[in-house]
C-alpha cells in the first residue's frame, strides 16, 4: 500500500498523456537530447522488453540491433526528456518480461503481430415490414 503524502507529491510530476504500449510492441521513443545550449530530438527505435513499477519511477527498457550488437536503453516513462511514444506495430507476447530475446539474433528476434479482435454486435435486428417472415428465435 502505498503512502497518501507520496502519491500526492508525485502527483505534481505525472504525465497527463501517458501512451498507451505494452511489452512486444515495436515503438519509437522521442528523447530531447541537450547539447550545450542547443536541444534536439533523437529517435531509438525498438521492441519494449520490459515494464517496471509504477508512479513516478516507471520505467521501460527498449531493446534495438546495431551493426549486430545489442543495445538495450531504459526510459523513465514521466521524464520530462521524453517527447512521445509512438507504437509502430503490436508483438503478440505471453509473458511480462521479454529477457529471452537478449539471446537471440537475426529474425529470431521478430515477434508475432498480435491480432485485433473486432467487437461483432451480438443482437439481432428486427423486421423492417410486415412482409419479412419472423423467426421464432428472434
Amino acid at each position: 500500500m502505498r503512502n497518501k503524502i507520496i502519491d500526492a507529491v508525485e502527483e505534481a510530476s505525472l504525465k497527463k498523456d501517458v501512451p498507451d504500449f505494452r511489452v512486444g510492441d515495436t515503438v519509437d521513443v522521442h528523447c530531447r537530447i541537450i547539447e550545450g545550449e542547443k536541444t534536439r530530438i533523437q529517435v531509438f527505435t525498438g521492441t519494449v522488453i520490459m515494464r517496471k513499477s509504477a508512479g513516478i519511477n516507471a520505467t521501460f527498457t527498449v531493446r534495438r540491433i546495431v551493426l549486430n550488437e545489442g543495445v538495450e536503453r531504459i526510459f523513465p516513462l514521466h521524464s520530462p526528456f521524453i517527447e512521445k511514444v509512438v507504437v509502430k506495430r503490436s508483438g503478440e507476447t505471453r509473458r511480462a518480461k521479454l529477457f529471452y530475446l537478449r539471446k537471440r539474433v537475426g529474425k529470431a528476434t521478430r515477434l508475432a503481430d498480435e491480432k485485433k479482435v473486432l467487437k461483432k454486435d451480438v443482437t439481432k435486428p428486427k423486421p423492417t415490414s410486415a412482409t419479412e417472415p419472423v423467426l421464432a428465435g428472434a
